[in-house]
């Protein structure tokens, strides 16, 4: 496994595995990696050639007031995780080598970005399409893996390939989630012993609304079932509860499937995100 820092040394070493027409399997990461990240890293070892893993704590991505300081950075652990999964390429860059002084161009990706977390977190989404428009480019690989936990993220990201004509398939991977139903995240770190056990609450609310929609309920309803759920859960503070159809993320208030439930909240000083996709039934 090679260790990459520079944008030089990452076209340098991949150039190669691209002339002998070998397939790149490239996973985006923040570092902290969890065991959905090992299940991206795993799913590309099984579908590429060569996988890439990028390991950089995106500062563009945090608002002011948010974690970036205390974001947690493990790349010692991080980097034998990576050798244990069989990954062939590490590019850890720096914030300076990502951004060098006097860059002015940025990647905004309009409509996807309005509910949800959008007006919660300004410019995190502009921060997100760009750096990964930024590894993507650097990379070059024929397919890129995230986490569906992230859902807005996912869909902003493959709007953003698809929109800039990059040769690049953007595959999405189910959460992977504690027994207790709490999906993985490397700010799960931050929660108290007794933040951590009230936690799963918030995915315990989403998937009685996913019911609910199962059965023919509206957005609203769903949205009203996951606020009166955590309403009743001590400690949690809802930032917000939003159904939208999945692939577009726009409100339609025809009952039922296809939909995406998803809700973020503040557990102590720690803000949980999570969804539940209900899919459309094929047999009507």
């Amino acid at each position: 496994m090679q260790v990459l820092r520079t944008v030089d040394e990452a076209r340098g070493a991949l150039a190669p595995v691209r002339r002998a027409g070998r397939s790149v399997g490239c996973v985006p990461t923040m570092g902290a990696l969890h065991e959905g990240h090992l299940s991206l890293l795993r799913r590309a070892r099984e579908e590429c050639d060569v996988v890439v893993l990028t390991i950089f704590v995106n500062p563009t991505q945090f608002a002011p007031g948010e974690d970036l300081a205390r974001y947690p950075r493990r790349e010692r652990d991080d980097l034998v995780l990576a050798a244990r999964e069989g990954v062939d390429f590490v590019f850890a860059p720096t914030a300076e080598e990502m951004y060098p002084a006097g860059a002015l161009t940025t990647v905004r990706v309009a409509e996807l970005t309005e509910g949800l977390c959008g007006p919660h977190r300004p410019g995190h989404f502009e921060g997100v399409a760009t750096v990964v428009a930024k590894l993507l480019n650097i990379a070059t690989p024929d397919r890129a893996y995230f986490g569906e936990k992230d859902y807005q993220q996912l869909q902003v990201i493959r709007r953003m390939a698809w929109d800039l004509n990059l040769p690049v398939a953007i595959v999405g991977c189910p959460t992977v989630r504690e027994a207790d139903g709490l999906a993985l995240s490397s700010r799960n770190a931050f929660l108290s012993p007794e933040e951590r056990r009230a936690a799963p609450a918030l995915h315990r609310a989403l998937r009685r609304a996913a019911e609910m929609v199962a059965g023919g309920g509206t957005a609203a309803e769903a949205e009203a079932a996951v606020r009166t759920a955590l309403a009743a859960e001590p400690g949690f503070q809802l930032q917000y509860a939003e159904a939208r159809r999945p692939e577009t993320l726009r409100r339609d208030d025809t009952p039922g499937p296809p939909m995406v439930i998803a809700a973020a909240a503040y557990l102590g000083g720690t803000r949980l995100i999570d969804n539940v996709i209900v899919e459309k039934d094929p047999s009507g």
